[in-house]
């Protein structure tokens, strides 16, 4: 990334009335992390006649943005780029660092989630709920958990959020080898800084372990789900959909917060 730009938090928007509660979500997180708002229209295509009323419609938000929180640092952008490609586009040509989207439109963002090197947050655009201070975190085998361990390290460190971390429990040897290790890395992180943690054992296969998680956070006070998203997708995936479009819809509005893990993702700066 360029060392001269600065970071964003950029909201997918709509131009319709879900808009308002997409751009709330971002505000807060722009807060928290002291970061640039940037709200972000996709057309379908590049000289598509809906450009002139996209720019004019999302510039409206920025200045209402700008007059009700002086502040902060707002900005608009209108692109016409492929959704794949898109994550990419805005992460290293534009320094977004968390992008926040439907998550009733969940399957219109699926092909992002496995370009993306920067997290998705899917949030209800009715939900208010967006303190981020409790934080349930799904912990498999995958030696990606760290990323996903990384960014609920930054929410305990910028907005005093405490994170409860669910493990799940494999029967093989080496499966139960790699959640031990992916276990202590993750309180070694979070004793560096202090962040207030919880390790719940759960009874499910690392499979199984995000549904798991998520009763547990549906039962409690979270207002953040955090997971990792799926490592390989297969004809099946494509058939049925995605584990992660079946976690959207039970998770309601409960934001929830997706970390990719085919690819490396970008570390905010403080």
């Amino acid at each position: 990334m360029a060392e001269h730009k600065e970071q964003k938090i950029m909201v997918f928007t709509e131009l319709d009335q879900n808009d308002q509660g997409l751009i709330r979500h971002g505000i807060k997180l722009a807060f928290v992390f002291k970061k640039e708002l940037c709200l972000v229209y996709n057309l379908a295509k590049p000289k598509s006649k809906k450009a002139p009323h996209a720019k004019q419609q999302i510039v409206a938000y920025a200045n209402l943005v700008k007059k009700e929180i002086p502040a902060l640092r707002v900005s608009t952008m209108v692109l016409s780029e492929h959704r794949s490609l898109l994550p990419n586009v805005l992460a290293e040509r534009h320094e977004g660092i968390i992008l926040v989207a439907n998550a009733l439109n969940f399957r219109k963002y699926t092909a992002m989630l496995s370009e993306s090197p920067v997290p998705m947050l899917f949030v209800h655009p009715q939900s208010t709920i967006d303190s981020y201070k409790q934080l349930v975190q799904t912990l498999d085998l995958r030696k990606e958990n760290s990323d996903a361990s990384l960014w609920c390290s930054y929410f305990g460190r910028f907005n005093t959020a405490e994170v409860v971390i669910v493990a799940a429990s494999d029967k093989t040897k080496e499966a139960k080898q790699a959640i031990a290790k992916n276990v202590l890395l993750t309180k070694k992180l979070y004793e560096k800084f202090n962040i207030q943690h919880k390790v719940y054992k759960g009874t499910g296969s690392s499979f199984r372990n995000a549904y798991e998680a998520l009763e547990l956070a549906l039962a409690s006070n979270c207002d953040l789900f955090v997971m990792l998203g799926s490592s390989g997708i297969t004809p099946l995936d494509y058939l049925v959909g995605l584990p992660e479009r079946k976690i959207m819809k039970r998770a309601g509005k409960l934001p929830v917060m997706i970390i990719n893990p085919r690819r490396d993702n970008y570390i905010l700066c403080d």
